[in-house]
Protein backbone atom coordinates (compact mmCIF):
# COMPACT_ATOMS: atom_id res chain seq x y z
CA UNK A 1 0.00 0.00 0.00
CA UNK A 2 1.37 3.46 -0.89
CA UNK A 3 2.32 5.54 2.13
CA UNK A 4 -0.27 8.16 3.08
CA UNK A 5 0.10 10.86 5.70
CA UNK A 6 -2.68 9.93 8.14
CA UNK A 7 -1.70 12.71 10.52
CA UNK A 8 -2.12 15.39 7.86
CA UNK A 9 -5.39 13.87 6.69
CA UNK A 10 -6.82 13.97 10.20
CA UNK A 11 -5.59 17.54 10.67
CA UNK A 12 -7.32 18.55 7.43
CA UNK A 13 -10.55 16.93 8.63
CA UNK A 14 -10.27 18.60 12.03
CA UNK A 15 -9.82 22.05 10.48
CA UNK A 16 -12.81 21.47 8.22
CA UNK A 17 -15.04 20.23 11.06
CA UNK A 18 -14.12 23.21 13.23
CA UNK A 19 -13.89 26.04 10.70
CA UNK A 20 -15.38 24.75 7.45
CA UNK A 21 -13.53 24.69 4.16
CA UNK A 22 -11.33 27.71 4.88
CA UNK A 23 -7.98 28.63 3.32
CA UNK A 24 -6.02 26.51 5.80
CA UNK A 25 -8.11 23.40 5.09
CA UNK A 26 -7.87 23.94 1.32
CA UNK A 27 -4.09 24.51 1.40
CA UNK A 28 -3.50 21.42 3.51
CA UNK A 29 -5.80 19.33 1.33
CA UNK A 30 -3.99 20.41 -1.85
CA UNK A 31 -0.61 19.70 -0.23
CA UNK A 32 -1.71 16.17 0.72
CA UNK A 33 -2.96 15.43 -2.80
CA UNK A 34 0.10 16.82 -4.57
CA UNK A 35 2.57 15.15 -2.18
CA UNK A 36 1.01 11.80 -3.01
CA UNK A 37 0.87 12.54 -6.75
CA UNK A 38 4.50 13.64 -6.93
CA UNK A 39 5.52 10.25 -5.51
CA UNK A 40 2.96 7.85 -6.95
CA UNK A 41 1.57 9.45 -10.11
CA UNK A 42 0.61 7.03 -12.88
CA UNK A 43 1.88 7.76 -16.38
CA UNK A 44 -1.06 6.56 -18.44
CA UNK A 45 -0.45 7.00 -22.20
CA UNK A 46 -3.22 9.61 -22.54
CA UNK A 47 -1.41 11.70 -19.93
CA UNK A 48 1.59 11.97 -22.24
CA UNK A 49 -0.35 14.11 -24.71
CA UNK A 50 -2.50 17.21 -24.87
CA UNK A 51 -3.91 16.31 -28.29
CA UNK A 52 -7.69 16.86 -28.03
CA UNK A 53 -8.39 13.88 -30.31
CA UNK A 54 -6.34 11.54 -28.12
CA UNK A 55 -8.03 12.89 -24.99
CA UNK A 56 -11.49 12.38 -26.53
CA UNK A 57 -10.69 8.78 -27.47
CA UNK A 58 -9.37 8.01 -23.98
CA UNK A 59 -12.35 9.61 -22.25
CA UNK A 60 -14.91 7.73 -24.35
CA UNK A 61 -13.05 4.47 -23.68
CA UNK A 62 -12.82 5.16 -19.95
CA UNK A 63 -16.54 5.88 -19.57
CA UNK A 64 -17.49 2.29 -18.79
CA UNK A 65 -14.29 0.24 -18.99
CA UNK A 66 -11.59 -0.42 -16.40
CA UNK A 67 -8.42 1.55 -16.95
CA UNK A 68 -6.14 -1.50 -17.28
CA UNK A 69 -8.19 -2.76 -20.23
CA UNK A 70 -8.16 0.66 -21.87
CA UNK A 71 -4.37 1.17 -21.89
CA UNK A 72 -3.54 -1.33 -24.65
CA UNK A 73 -6.70 -0.65 -26.65
CA UNK A 74 -6.11 3.11 -26.56
CA UNK A 75 -2.64 2.73 -28.04
CA UNK A 76 -3.85 0.28 -30.70
CA UNK A 77 -6.81 2.50 -31.61
CA UNK A 78 -4.69 5.66 -31.93
CA UNK A 79 -2.19 3.69 -34.01
CA UNK A 80 -4.93 2.61 -36.43
CA UNK A 81 -6.92 5.87 -36.40
CA UNK A 82 -4.38 8.63 -35.62
CA UNK A 83 -6.67 11.59 -36.32
CA UNK A 84 -10.26 12.74 -36.62
CA UNK A 85 -9.94 12.51 -40.40
CA UNK A 86 -8.74 8.90 -40.47
CA UNK A 87 -11.47 7.84 -38.04
CA UNK A 88 -14.17 9.70 -39.96
CA UNK A 89 -13.06 8.12 -43.25
CA UNK A 90 -12.96 4.57 -41.85
CA UNK A 91 -15.84 2.11 -42.12
CA UNK A 92 -17.93 1.24 -39.08
CA UNK A 93 -16.75 -2.35 -39.47
CA UNK A 94 -13.11 -1.27 -39.13
CA UNK A 95 -13.91 0.81 -36.04
CA UNK A 96 -15.90 -1.97 -34.37
CA UNK A 97 -13.11 -4.48 -35.03
CA UNK A 98 -10.64 -2.14 -33.33
CA UNK A 99 -13.08 -1.65 -30.45
CA UNK A 100 -13.52 -5.37 -29.70
CA UNK A 101 -12.68 -6.19 -26.08
CA UNK A 102 -13.82 -2.87 -24.60
CA UNK A 103 -17.54 -3.63 -24.43
CA UNK A 104 -20.40 -1.14 -24.69
CA UNK A 105 -19.92 -1.05 -28.47
CA UNK A 106 -22.31 1.86 -28.89
CA UNK A 107 -19.39 4.07 -27.81
CA UNK A 108 -17.54 3.10 -31.00
CA UNK A 109 -20.43 4.44 -33.06
CA UNK A 110 -20.49 7.62 -30.98
CA UNK A 111 -16.76 8.11 -31.46
CA UNK A 112 -16.96 7.66 -35.22
CA UNK A 113 -19.92 10.06 -35.43
CA UNK A 114 -17.99 12.57 -33.31
CA UNK A 115 -15.11 12.38 -35.77
CA UNK A 116 -17.44 12.90 -38.73
CA UNK A 117 -19.04 15.96 -37.11
CA UNK A 118 -15.69 17.44 -36.07
CA UNK A 119 -14.36 17.06 -39.61
CA UNK A 120 -17.50 18.35 -41.34
CA UNK A 121 -18.47 21.13 -38.94
CA UNK A 122 -15.27 22.14 -37.13
CA UNK A 123 -12.58 21.62 -39.79
CA UNK A 124 -11.08 18.69 -37.89
CA UNK A 125 -10.63 20.56 -34.61
CA UNK A 126 -12.45 19.55 -31.43
CA UNK A 127 -14.52 22.44 -29.98
CA UNK A 128 -13.15 24.25 -26.93
CA UNK A 129 -16.46 25.03 -25.21
CA UNK A 130 -18.58 22.63 -23.16
CA UNK A 131 -21.85 23.38 -24.92
CA UNK A 132 -20.46 22.37 -28.30
CA UNK A 133 -18.77 19.33 -26.79
CA UNK A 134 -22.00 18.18 -25.15
CA UNK A 135 -23.78 18.45 -28.51
CA UNK A 136 -21.50 15.68 -29.82
CA UNK A 137 -22.72 12.05 -29.58
CA UNK A 138 -21.85 10.22 -26.37
CA UNK A 139 -20.51 13.27 -24.53
CA UNK A 140 -22.23 14.38 -21.34
CA UNK A 141 -21.31 16.51 -18.34
CA UNK A 142 -18.44 14.41 -17.00
CA UNK A 143 -16.82 13.68 -20.37
CA UNK A 144 -17.06 17.29 -21.55
CA UNK A 145 -15.53 18.49 -18.26
CA UNK A 146 -12.72 15.94 -18.59
CA UNK A 147 -11.94 17.13 -22.11
CA UNK A 148 -11.91 20.76 -20.99
CA UNK A 149 -9.52 19.94 -18.14
CA UNK A 150 -7.18 17.47 -19.82
CA UNK A 151 -7.11 18.76 -23.41
CA UNK A 152 -7.39 22.49 -22.73
CA UNK A 153 -6.32 22.85 -19.06
CA UNK A 154 -9.50 24.79 -18.24
CA UNK A 155 -10.64 25.18 -14.59
CA UNK A 156 -13.99 23.38 -14.83
CA UNK A 157 -15.78 21.43 -12.10
CA UNK A 158 -15.27 17.73 -12.73
CA UNK A 159 -16.81 14.83 -10.82
CA UNK A 160 -16.29 11.15 -11.64
CA UNK A 161 -16.11 8.00 -9.54
CA UNK A 162 -12.55 8.39 -8.20
CA UNK A 163 -13.02 12.07 -7.43
CA UNK A 164 -16.35 11.29 -5.76
CA UNK A 165 -14.62 8.65 -3.61
CA UNK A 166 -11.84 11.04 -2.62
CA UNK A 167 -14.05 13.86 -1.37
CA UNK A 168 -16.29 11.44 0.51
CA UNK A 169 -13.18 9.98 2.18
CA UNK A 170 -11.86 13.37 3.27
CA UNK A 171 -14.98 15.37 4.11
CA UNK A 172 -18.19 13.30 3.95
CA UNK A 173 -17.12 9.95 5.38
CA UNK A 174 -19.95 9.70 7.91
CA UNK A 175 -22.69 10.73 5.47
CA UNK A 176 -24.97 8.55 3.34
CA UNK A 177 -27.01 9.10 0.18
CA UNK A 178 -24.62 11.86 -0.91
CA UNK A 179 -25.56 13.86 -4.02
CA UNK A 180 -23.11 15.41 -6.46
CA UNK A 181 -24.46 18.80 -5.42
CA UNK A 182 -23.03 18.03 -1.96
CA UNK A 183 -19.64 17.25 -3.49
CA UNK A 184 -19.44 20.03 -6.09
CA UNK A 185 -18.81 22.71 -3.45
CA UNK A 186 -15.66 20.88 -2.36
CA UNK A 187 -14.55 20.37 -5.96
CA UNK A 188 -15.00 24.04 -6.82
CA UNK A 189 -13.38 25.46 -3.69
CA UNK A 190 -10.34 23.17 -3.69
CA UNK A 191 -9.64 23.34 -7.45
CA UNK A 192 -6.12 24.39 -8.41
CA UNK A 193 -7.13 26.91 -11.05
CA UNK A 194 -3.55 27.43 -12.18
CA UNK A 195 -3.18 23.83 -13.32
CA UNK A 196 -6.48 21.93 -13.46
CA UNK A 197 -4.97 19.26 -15.72
CA UNK A 198 -2.40 18.22 -13.11
CA UNK A 199 -4.88 18.70 -10.26
CA UNK A 200 -7.54 16.39 -11.65
CA UNK A 201 -4.96 13.75 -12.55
CA UNK A 202 -3.74 13.95 -8.96
CA UNK A 203 -7.27 13.69 -7.55
CA UNK A 204 -8.04 10.66 -9.69
CA UNK A 205 -4.85 8.86 -8.67
CA UNK A 206 -5.52 9.51 -4.99
CA UNK A 207 -9.15 8.45 -5.34
CA UNK A 208 -8.09 5.28 -7.15
CA UNK A 209 -5.77 4.47 -4.24
CA UNK A 210 -8.57 5.10 -1.72
CA UNK A 211 -10.87 2.70 -3.57
CA UNK A 212 -8.19 0.02 -3.71
CA UNK A 213 -7.27 0.22 -0.03
CA UNK A 214 -10.40 1.45 1.75
CA UNK A 215 -13.23 0.24 -0.47
CA UNK A 216 -15.50 2.00 -2.92
CA UNK A 217 -16.85 4.89 -0.86
CA UNK A 218 -18.80 6.11 -3.87
CA UNK A 219 -21.38 3.52 -2.75
CA UNK A 220 -22.46 6.27 -0.35
CA UNK A 221 -23.33 8.42 -3.36
CA UNK A 222 -26.78 8.74 -4.90
CA UNK A 223 -25.05 8.21 -8.24
CA UNK A 224 -23.97 4.71 -7.31
CA UNK A 225 -25.82 1.90 -9.05
CA UNK A 226 -25.03 -1.79 -8.74
CA UNK A 227 -24.10 -3.20 -12.12
CA UNK A 228 -26.41 -5.89 -13.44
CA UNK A 229 -24.92 -9.35 -14.13
CA UNK A 230 -23.26 -9.51 -17.55
CA UNK A 231 -23.48 -13.26 -18.17
CA UNK A 232 -26.60 -14.11 -20.13
CA UNK A 233 -27.62 -10.46 -20.48
CA UNK A 234 -28.82 -8.80 -23.69
CA UNK A 235 -25.58 -6.81 -23.62
CA UNK A 236 -23.54 -10.01 -23.73
CA UNK A 237 -25.66 -11.41 -26.58
CA UNK A 238 -25.28 -8.15 -28.53
CA UNK A 239 -21.51 -8.38 -28.16
CA UNK A 240 -21.44 -12.00 -29.30
CA UNK A 241 -23.55 -11.19 -32.37
CA UNK A 242 -21.33 -8.27 -33.36
CA UNK A 243 -18.16 -10.35 -32.89
CA UNK A 244 -19.66 -13.15 -34.99
CA UNK A 245 -20.64 -10.79 -37.82
CA UNK A 246 -17.25 -9.06 -37.75
CA UNK A 247 -15.51 -12.42 -38.04
CA UNK A 248 -17.82 -14.21 -40.47
CA UNK A 249 -19.46 -11.48 -42.51
CA UNK A 250 -23.14 -11.48 -43.42
CA UNK A 251 -25.09 -14.23 -41.67
CA UNK A 252 -28.68 -15.39 -41.68
CA UNK A 253 -30.89 -15.52 -38.62
CA UNK A 254 -30.99 -19.33 -38.56
CA UNK A 255 -27.20 -19.54 -38.25
CA UNK A 256 -27.22 -17.02 -35.40
CA UNK A 257 -29.99 -18.94 -33.68
CA UNK A 258 -28.00 -22.17 -33.89
CA UNK A 259 -24.83 -20.45 -32.67
CA UNK A 260 -26.37 -18.58 -29.74
CA UNK A 261 -28.92 -21.19 -28.66
CA UNK A 262 -31.42 -18.62 -27.38
CA UNK A 263 -35.13 -18.08 -27.86
CA UNK A 264 -36.00 -16.96 -31.40
CA UNK A 265 -38.15 -14.05 -30.19
CA UNK A 266 -35.33 -12.78 -27.99
CA UNK A 267 -32.83 -13.05 -30.84
CA UNK A 268 -35.14 -11.17 -33.21
CA UNK A 269 -35.64 -8.41 -30.62
CA UNK A 270 -31.90 -8.02 -30.03
CA UNK A 271 -31.16 -8.02 -33.77
CA UNK A 272 -33.82 -5.37 -34.26
CA UNK A 273 -32.26 -3.28 -31.48
CA UNK A 274 -28.84 -3.56 -33.13
CA UNK A 275 -30.38 -2.47 -36.41
CA UNK A 276 -32.12 0.53 -34.81
CA UNK A 277 -28.90 1.49 -33.01
CA UNK A 278 -27.04 1.69 -36.32
CA UNK A 279 -24.82 -1.38 -35.96
CA UNK A 280 -26.25 -3.71 -38.61
CA UNK A 281 -28.46 -3.91 -41.66
CA UNK A 282 -31.03 -6.62 -42.36
CA UNK A 283 -32.45 -7.89 -45.62
CA UNK A 284 -34.49 -11.10 -45.95
CA UNK A 285 -33.29 -12.27 -42.53
CA UNK A 286 -29.64 -11.80 -43.53
CA UNK A 287 -27.61 -9.52 -41.25
CA UNK A 288 -24.31 -7.71 -41.69
CA UNK A 289 -22.38 -4.83 -40.13
CA UNK A 290 -23.60 -1.50 -41.47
Amino acid sequence: MPEINSEKIQKCRDIYEKNGLNKSAIKLFQDIIYEYYDTYKINFPWRQTEDPYHILVSEIMLQQTQVNRVIKKFQEFIGKFPSFHTLADSSLEEVLKAWQGLGYNRRAIYLKKCAEIVVDKYEGKLPKDRKSLKDLPGIGDATSASIMAFAYNKPVNLIETNIRTLYIYFFLYNDENISDSDIIEFVEKTLDRNNPRKWYNALMDYGRMIKKNFGNLSRKSKKYTKQKPFKGSDRQIRGIILSFLLKNGETNQKTLLTTLKIDNKRLFRILNDLKNDGFITAEANVYKIL
